[in-house]
């Protein structure tokens, strides 16, 4: 006999198990939001292109100005073309590493991201990583003006690559410092001072191995700076994700 107002499992009921629903969760929730940080940066540049449109700008006059200076010296220009890439992409590059969290601030949203219930890293990576898209681009139109213009043969695959190394240590650090400096008032001159000494390893390693590439040098020759490139890279990616929580902070 049951109490009164209870009520036994027959047992049919009893033999058949409870199935338990899972509640599957994302597994890379870290990488989703570096995604939608990243994404969003790059909607809102398609939309106002005004950013890309600076960098394409100066990208532009630096070229025909190079172009120009080195129009009569042959020799000149295929010793002097990897420095002018490398130049040319570090200071447009500043461009873009000047508004990376300047313009969050400005709009006032800066302290919704970093109140957002996401990892303080998540925040770098993403910025990071919407840097090194417009810095890539950059770089590919650049590489294609100096191809036509200098009439040197720039679009391979190791000078590719040493572009990709070089703009992934240069935006990495970039991004870390421009945060670093967006709370300051002068924050437009005080991030190239805080930069150039900081990138000098990487721009360095990048005209060398690009010379050596250009000029079909020995993989001996080239080699060792495509792996210091990547060091650098390891060692700056390392720092920034340790680094950027406490950088960030006001």
């Amino acid at each position: 006999m049951s109490a009164q107002g209870e009520t036994t499992p027959t047992t049919a009921e009893a033999a058949v198990p409870v199935r338990r629903v899972k509640v599957r969760r994302p597994v890379t929730a870290y990488w989703h939001a570096v995604a939608a940080i990243a994404w969003k940066d790059v909607r809102a540049e398609i939309r106002s292109r005004e950013l890309i449109n600076s960098m394409l700008l100066f990208t532009l006059m630096t070229v025909m100005i190079f172009s120009l200076a080195l129009e009569l010296d042959s020799n000149a220009r295929q010793t002097t073309v990897t420095g002018v890439l490398w130049v040319t992409i570090v200071f447009a590059g500043l461009l873009g590493l000047s508004r990376s969290l300047a313009s969050e601030k400005d709009k006032g949203s800066l302290d919704g991201l970093l109140l957002a219930p996401i990892a303080r890293s998540a925040l770098f990576f993403g910025k990071m990583i919407g840097n090194l898209l417009f810095v890539l681009v950059i770089a590919l139109v650049l590489m294609v003006l100096l191809t036509v213009l200098f009439n040197i043969t720039l679009l391979r695959p190791l000078l590719l690559l040493l572009v990709v190394l070089g703009s992934i240590g240069f935006t990495t650090i970039g991004t870390l410092l421009s945060s670093m400096s967006v709370h300051a008032r002068s924050r437009e001159t005080l991030l190239p001072i805080l930069l150039m000494p900081v990138v000098l390893p990487i721009v360095i390693s990048a005209v060398r191995g690009s010379t050596a590439v250009l000029n079909e040098m020995p993989s001996q020759d080239w080699l060792p700076w495509v792996q210091l490139l990547f060091m650098a890279d390891v060692i700056y990616i390392a720092a920034s994700y340790a680094l950027f929580d406490y950088v960030v902070e006001e």
